[in-house]
This record gives structure tokens, C-alpha cells and sequence, in this order.
């Protein structure tokens, strides 16, 4: 019998770092979430895939989570960027960190 994981656990050891550059196909199809770094990235997924609702709207009201737009891709392609990445499916959170 195979033991699953409980979903945290599960999305944190699906969390990568990956660069921009691997996660522009996603951007292009409108996939990517920007995470803002004082929030913590897993709880951010699991959040998004239990369908928390008032958390989600309070983190987009804030301006903590959100699609990120052109000039923040340029400007992560141009630097290379390096993000953690997690899927909630159908997203792909990202988050920059200091």
C-alpha cells in the first residue's frame, strides 16, 4: 500500500528553483503566479488547491498574488532570474526571494 503524503508536505517537495528562462512557456500561456515573497510559497499552493477563497481574494487584494505582467518578465529574463516554483495545478506559482 502506498503512503501519500499529506498536501503540504507533497507540494513542498515539488517546490524547485528554476530559471525564468524555463518558466516563460508557462508565462506565455498565462499560467504564472506571482507569490510575493513575505508569503510562504507552499501555503500560497495548497491554499489555491483546497480552493480557499478568502484567503486567495485577500492575497490578490494586497497585491501578494497575482499574474505577473510583461515589464516583470522582461526584467526577469534580463537578469536571469532564478524563482521557486511549485504547481497548483492549473498554475504554476512563482516566487523571488531576497
Amino acid at each position: 500500500m502506498e503512503h501519500e503524503l499529506p498536501l503540504r508536505a507533497r507540494l513542498n517537495a515539488e517546490t524547485a528553483r528554476l530559471a525564468w528562462r524555463e518558466l516563460e512557456t508557462f508565462f506565455a500561456r498565462g499560467v504564472v503566479i506571482r507569490v510575493a515573497a513575505e508569503l510562504d510559497l507552499v501555503e500560497a499552493a495548497a491554499r489555491i488547491v483546497e480552493d480557499d477563497k478568502a484567503a486567495i481574494e485577500a492575497w490578490l487584494l494586497a497585491g501578494q498574488i497575482g499574474k505577473p505582467d510583461a515589464d516583470q518578465a522582461r526584467d526577469w529574463h534580463a537578469r536571469g532570474a532564478q524563482l521557486w516554483a511549485v504547481v497548483a495545478a492549473p498554475w504554476v506559482l512563482v516566487q523571488e526571494r531576497p
